[in-house]
């Protein structure tokens, strides 16, 4: 069974579902930086519009997540948890209103884990496996 590259915290999953249950399905885009830093952002599916240069990493509660293409380069032989921690980011994710914001936890694969990746997608071309 292959491994997922993302995963998501009891305790954000809870947040995933009262988000769902105002706004409709879900998606998550890890922001590459700029005046959010480098945080997972959650909005109503199909309002961030996804393009040839995002990879789809998998699925946490239900969301489809998604990294730009040169983000996921340097990221590409991680492990991200996606949890979530009081304090108002500076997003414009779904749970800032809430006083909460999700944030992305990390450890490197080791070398069999590696072997046994999801593929990753850009589009409906497969990009990485390992």
């Amino acid at each position: 069974m292959a491994l997922s590259r993302v995963k998501i915290t009891e305790e954000a999953s809870k947040i995933v579902d009262q988000l769902r249950d105002k706004h409709g399905e879900l998606m998550f885009h890890q922001s590459g930086g700029c005046c959010d830093g480098s945080s997972p952002m959650c909005f109503p599916k199909g309002e961030f519009i996804v393009g040839s240069s995002d990879v789809w990493l998998g699925e946490v509660a239900g969301c489809d997540f998604y990294m730009a293409k040169d983000q996921f380069e340097f990221w590409q032989h991680t492990e991200l948890t996606i949890d979530i921690t009081e304090g108002r980011g500076a997003s414009f994710s779904l749970e800032i209103p809430l006083g909460l914001r999700f944030v992305t936890k990390s450890r490197v694969f080791s070398y069999e884990e590696s072997q046994n990746l999801v593929e990753t997608h850009r589009g409906d071309v497969a990009v990485a496996k390992g």
